[in-house]
């Protein structure tokens, strides 16, 4: 089924200049343009729409998207399945910050007094903006002048909630390796898991290539402000990492 472009933009409540702008950044490009020049997209264009305001809705930037979804290896389900996952998240951040907005009308209207660490419930950012400079740091020594100008060019347009999708991200990682552990590093679902995330360091940062990868899991246990860092999650996470990134890039080459 073909359909124009205000009844794309009235199905996906966006306006038709969004649409004209997506196509023009080749973002999302309609199947066909008639000789009236009316655009018109099909089913498969409406899915690709869907992934595009998805991952807005998430904080990510268009180009981010359109780098996300050209990938070769992008798969649908996967996307839809994690952005179920950030999209929990972010509703629990916000029933957070809605409480804590509950808690300030109280406190103003002089039912209960807030104490200062209070008012910003659902706001901290710190332990994002340390994780964010203590890997710019080790990027630069390790890889260089150039490599760092990439990532911060990548980073520099990530907000407070684009942060958090990338932490929340790393830490689900985390959580599902260490359920594993007992399995051995070279357990499929760890395995699963450390491709992950490898892809969350080429999506959010740089191009993570095997090598590199393999150079960060020597980081993890050779600099002990990583491994105390990663083994805050649980104790031997470092060196468990370590093992199980070597048998990953083993596999890839």
């Amino acid at each position: 089924m073909m359909y124009k472009i205000k009844e794309v933009a009235e199905m996906a409540g966006v306006s038709v200049r969004t649409l004209h702008h997506y196509d023009h950044i080749d973002l999302l490009k309609p199947t066909m343009i008639t000789e009236a020049g009316y655009r018109l997209y099909t089913d498969e264009n409406l899915e690709r729409l869907q992934q595009i305001l998805f991952f807005k809705e998430l904080g990510f930037t268009l180009q981010q998207i359109k780098d996300i979804i050209d990938r070769p290896d992008f798969d649908r389900k996967q996307a839809l399945n994690q952005q179920r996952e950030w999209l929990v998240k972010k509703k629990k951040r916000l029933e957070i910050m809605i409480e804590t907005v509950e808690r300030t009308i109280q406190s103003l209207e002089g039912e209960r007094k807030m104490e200062g660490k209070e008012l910003f419930t659902g706001f901290n950012m710190e332990e994002i903006k340390a994780h964010q400079k203590k890997y710019a740091d080790e990027t630069k020594q390790k890889y260089g002048k150039e490599m760092v100008e990439k990532v911060e060019r990548k980073t520099n347009g990530y907000n407070e909630q684009d942060w958090a999708n990338i932490m929340s991200q790393w830490e689900d990682i985390y959580k599902r390796i260490i359920s594993r552990m007992d399995n051995g590093h070279a357990d499929a679902e760890v395995q699963k898991a450390v491709h992950e995330l490898r892809m969350l360091f080429s999506t959010y940062f740089y191009d993570c290539t095997v090598d590199i990868f393999r150079g960060l899991a020597d980081l993890y246990v050779t600099d002990v402000r990583f491994t105390k860092n990663i083994d805050r999650y649980k104790e031997g996470l470092a060196a468990f990492l370590q093992k199980a990134m070597h048998h990953y890039c083993d596999l890839q080459q």
